[in-house]
């Protein structure tokens, strides 16, 4: 790739931090071409018309004629060069510094040697050098300079060119060319601090406005940014979703009629911060206002929050007083029911006892046993373990907990049917509280499944980028009446069952950022579904 499509040129190979914004580097170049050409025509044009110093080609006329011819030739084949491009900025500069000593070199001693004042047009080649190329390089142009008028000087007292030489000048024009080329490399040092400080910063900037992308993008809550004009200048990925948009919407209108309603409102009443909003998909979305000062003009945020999650998290709450309080009646109700069983259990091995008051006592013992059960599940979820999520390979974790819960339920091998996609599936998740829903689920597969009109499949696979796992039995289902309260505590459609299992099942998969739900198969077969956080520990969006 060549140097002008570069944002920045770096000329100097010595100086790699050096770099000149392509289009000043350019324009420098055209000007230092434009001096040349200049100078290139008052060496002919004074030379010619006797109008210059005495001193012009006085030594070596064929040399300074054909010295100052080449400077123009050279000087326009560069200008076609420098316009079309022909060469890059790096190639050409150098191009010109080198030549420029060269012929200035041959003109000074054309016109008698350092004593005739050509060389100080050097120190003018040399500060273009050190603005053009930069870093070390001005240094080297500087040596080059230097050895080129030394050289010339000591050719000329060996042969004896000349009356008079002066070492001396020489020195002090060799001093004045580095004296140039420092400055201008001290100068490029500092350029070079400040472009790696600004490279630096840059990165830093990019790396924050990415972060905070990625912050905006992935919250819950959905943000829109508007203008005064209600035209949107920014959405998150929540406020699409919960506005069921498949774009970003140019105004406020083109998502509600209602929401541009109420931000007008809110900019005539700034106290009316807050609103609802019922959308066309029939979703409540709770809104909030507020102003968003810039520099350059003032904006408004706009933050959506679904209602029926934020009813969700105060149901959380209800529950989760409610799970205290009933764990502390549950230990009070556990010693008189230890107390009842133990009675029961003693009357009924009393050998005088009729037929039906044993039929009595076995019933005590059933529902004794019964609310137990019921104590020993509340307790359960009153002491929830805070979930320790691991990364977890799916197929075969599922193979050893298949394995592990038929030999513990004593069940026939071909009871389950386990299918796995042939992708491999990772999962973040606590591995107990997996075991503790699988067993809920496959438990209830056995209980309510009908598993003798054929095999329960328990299937891993990738449902909507998430990794999913089902188990479908052949159950003939449940009605959407059932299906509105199948996860609620104590609800069950068994008259043995407590109504807990399915409900602390959905806890511990909300505890580890999955999601847990029931459909019915193409078939209508029972379906729970089990969607895992991937290993990424993505937030999961069903």
């Amino acid at each position: 790739m060549s140097d002008n499509t570069h944002e920045t040129i770096f000329p100097c190979p010595f100086s790699k931090g050096y770099g000149i914004p392509a289009k000043q580097a350019w324009l420098l170049l055209k000007v230092f071409l434009t001096y040349r050409f200049i100078l290139a025509t008052l060496f002919i044009v004074l030379f010619q018309g006797q109008i210059g110093p005495s001193s012009l080609g006085s030594y070596d006329r064929q040399l300074y004629i054909y010295s100052s011819q080449s400077y123009v030739i050279l000087s326009a084949v560069s200008s076609i060069c420098i316009a079309w491009r022909l060469t890059g900025y790096t190639l050409q500069a150098q191009l010109l510094i080198f030549t420029d000593i060269i012929i200035l070199t041959l003109l000074m001693h054309a016109c008698g040697g350092i004593n005739s004042g050509i060389g100080i047009l050097l120190a003018v080649s040399i500060a273009y050098g050190g603005l053009l190329i930069g870093g070390r390089c001005a240094m080297y142009f500087a040596a080059v300079a230097s050895l080129a008028v030394l050289s010339e000087q000591i050719y000329a007292d060996q042969a004896g060119l000349f009356e008079k030489t002066s070492y001396i000048y020489a020195g002090m024009l060799g001093a004045s060319f580095f004296t140039i080329a420092l400055l201008s490399y001290v100068l490029a040092k500092r350029s070079e601090q400040t472009v790696q400080l600004a490279h630096q910063q840059k990165q830093t900037i990019t790396q924050l406005e990415e972060l905070n992308h990625y912050i905006i993008q992935h919250l819950q809550s959905g943000i829109i940014i508007a203008n005064k004009k209600q035209a949107i200048q920014m959405a998150n990925e929540a406020a699409l979703r919960l506005a069921n948009l498949q774009a970003m919407p140019a105004t406020l209108a083109d998502i509600s009629e209602q929401l541009w309603l109420a931000f007008q409102i809110w900019l005539n009443e700034p106290e009316q911060a807050i609103a609802q909003l019922q959308l066309p998909n029939r979703s409540e979305i709770h809104i909030r206002f507020m102003p968003l000062p810039t520099q350059q003009e003032c904006l408004y945020l706009i933050m959506f929050e679904d209602i029926a999650l934020y009813n969700q998290r105060l149901q959380q709450s209800k529950l989760a007083s409610l799970g205290r309080l009933t764990a502390s009646i549950a230990h009070e109700i556990r010693n008189p029911l230890g107390a009842i069983s133990h009675a029961g259990q003693l009357l009924s091995e009393n050998p005088q006892l009729s037929p039906q008051d044993k039929r009595l006592t076995e019933i005590i013992q059933t529902h004794a046993g019964r609310v137990n059960r019921i104590i020993e599940d509340i307790l359960q979820l009153s002491r929830r373990n805070a979930s320790r999520r691991k990364k977890i390979q799916l197929k075969p974790w599922l193979i050893d907990y298949l394995n592990n819960f038929m030999l513990d339920q004593a069940i026939a091998a071909d009871t389950f049917k386990l299918s796995v996609s042939t992708e491999p599936l990772y999962a973040l998740i606590d591995p107990d509280h997996l075991k503790q829903i699988l067993d809920n689920l496959c438990l209830n597969a056995l209980r309510y499944g009908k598993p003798e009109l054929g095999k329960i499949m328990l299937q891993a696979r990738i449902s909507g980028q998430t990794p999913c796992i089902e188990i479908i039995d052949n159950g003939s289902g449940l009605s959407p009446e059932q299906i509105c309260h199948l996860f609620e505590p104590f609800f069950t459609t068994s008259s043995s069952g407590t109504g807990l299992g399915l409900y602390i099942s959905r806890e511990l998969a909300e505890l580890n950022q999955a999601k847990l739900s029931y459909y019915l198969t193409e078939k209508n077969r029972s379906c729970f579904k089990l969607c895992l956080p991937d290993a990424e520990n993505k937030l999961i969006e069903i």
